[in-house]
This record gives structure tokens, C-alpha cells and sequence, in this order.
């Protein structure tokens, strides 16, 4: 049995939850690990002297939790609940070795975190201009909600740092214009994990 790990990382509000739940429900054996789900209880998260809660820092997210969840999944994707209902009905497919298990890994801070670097298949990393990523986020209930000026004292500072820390240290990662349709990011990300899928059958 094999698997492919996609990361699905890149800006707040940039469209990675819709694009991973739209790619879900085209790729045969696919699941989702959201980094959101791993965040920290608000009391343990850090505030810095402007008062803002630090949530958008590798500190606010239970990240070795993260890995070993990937790495479960790894060890037994079939048996995590993953498998799509028509595949659960045909005991043929589980006993098919071709079969390949996908996971997409969403999250905003996927790159910057050793461990789950040695993972990707694949790495996806969606963009947005300034205007365009504050609209977006201006228009989102969080809890806790975002304070006055958090976007620009925070999130978006945030945001650059760890981007200029990947330009400097990965490669092979595929950036995509979070402005484009979701339909035109639904292709290309599609065809391009297609493509992945046949080199790990082959």
C-alpha cells in the first residue's frame, strides 16, 4: 500500500480549506488533517506587549501532536476512516496493493516545521496581496475574534516572516495565486497530484 502526503499551506484566508475539501472529493482515498485542530487552548497561547495573542507562530500550535497524527495516518490509512464508502464496499480494492491512500495536509504554517518536512510528496503554497488577504480576513468570525489592529500588528508581519524564511530555505514548492478562481486552482493542483499519483504506481 502506498501513500502520498500533499501540503496544502500559504497565507490566512487564502482559500486552503475549500481548495482541500473540493480536492477530497476528487481523488480516490483521500483525507484531510487540518493544522487548526491543533492549536492551543487561548490561556496557553503567548501575548505580546501590544496585547495581541501570538496564534500565528509555530508556539501556538501543538506540533509534535501534528506529526504523530501524520504519521498514524501513515502507518494505516485504510483503517482511518479515510476510505471513501464505495471502497469500503469492494474488499477487492483493499487488498489491492496499487491502491495509493492520499492525505492533504491544510494548515498556514506547514513549511517551517522540520519534522514535517521530510513528508511532502507534494507542496503547495497559496499567496494573496496585502489588500486582498485583510479584506478577506475582515469579513471572518474567529473566537477569539481578532482585536484592533491585530491583522497589521500580528497576522500579516507574521505572515511575511515565515514566507521569506521558506524562499530562503526550500525548494520544490509550487506557489499558487490565491486571487485566481477556485476553479482554476482546483485544476491545476488536481492534474499536477494526478501526475504524482501515476510516479508513485509506476
Amino acid at each position: 500500500m502506498k501513500v502520498l502526503v500533499i501540503g496544502l499551506g500559504g497565507v490566512t484566508n487564502g482559500g486552503k480549506t475549500t481548495l482541500a475539501e473540493k480536492l477530497k472529493k476528487m481523488l480516490p482515498n483521500c483525507d484531510i488533517i487540518s493544522q487548526d485542530d491543533f492549536f492551543k487552548p487561548e490561556s496557553e497561547v503567548e501575548t505580546d506587549e501590544h496585547g495581541f495573542k501570538l496564534y500565528d507562530e509555530l508556539d501556538a500550535l501543538y506540533m509534535d501532536e501534528m506529526v504523530k497524527s501524520i504519521h498514524n495516518w501513515m502507518k494505516s490509512p485504510a483503517s482511518s476512516g479515510v476510505v471513501t464508502e464505495e471502497t469500503q464496499n469492494t474488499c477487492d480494492n483493499l487488498k489491492n496493493r496499487d491502491d495509493v491512500y492520499i492525505l492533504i495536509v491544510e494548515g498556514f504554517l506547514l513549511y517551517n516545521y522540520e519534522p514535517l518536512n521530510e513528508l511532502w510528496n507534494r507542496r503547495y503554497f497559496l499567496t494573496l496581496p496585502y489588500e486582498e488577504c485583510k479584506r478577506r480576513r475582515s469579513t471572518r468570525v474567529y473566537q477569539p475574534a481578532d482585536t484592533p489592529g491585530y491583522f497589521d500588528g500580528h497576522v500579516w508581519p507574521m505572515y511575511l516572516k515565515y514566507k521569506n524564511e521558506l524562499e530562503e530555505n526550500s525548494s520544490n514548492i509550487v506557489y499558487l495565486d490565491g486571487t485566481k478562481s477556485q476553479e482554476e486552482l482546483l485544476s491545476c493542483v488536481y492534474s499536477d497530484i494526478i501526475q504524482e499519483l501515476k510516479k508513485v504506481k509506476e
